[in-house]
């Protein structure tokens, strides 16, 4: 079990950035949040198998149709018991 933290650049507010991150992370059994940020990225914490977390940290920059992915950020973020349920998005 990992968790990552990942910082999303690009055009991936107000474009189901957020919602297609959560149906991708229920299709790969991932924990964990979508959220914006004040200065237009998204923060995405996944938690899961590692090679899921690893598919899904990938996918990030794949999105939604609509939008432009620029970057993508991740780092180590610690695995904290009890785990989130499910993905989110806020």
């Amino acid at each position: 079990m990992i968790c990552k933290k990942c910082l999303v650049g690009g055009r991936v507010q107000g474009v189901f950035y957020r919602a297609t991150a959560a149906r991708r992370a229920g299709e790969l059994g991932i924990s964990g949040h979508a959220r914006n940020l004040p200065d237009g990225r998204v923060e995405v914490l996944a938690c899961g198998d590692r090679e899921a977390v690893e598919a899904f940290v990938s996918w990030l920059w794949i999105g939604s149709s609509a939008c432009k992915v620029t970057s993508v950020e991740a780092s180590e973020a610690p695995v904290n018991a009890p785990l989130p349920a499910g993905f989110h998005t806020v």
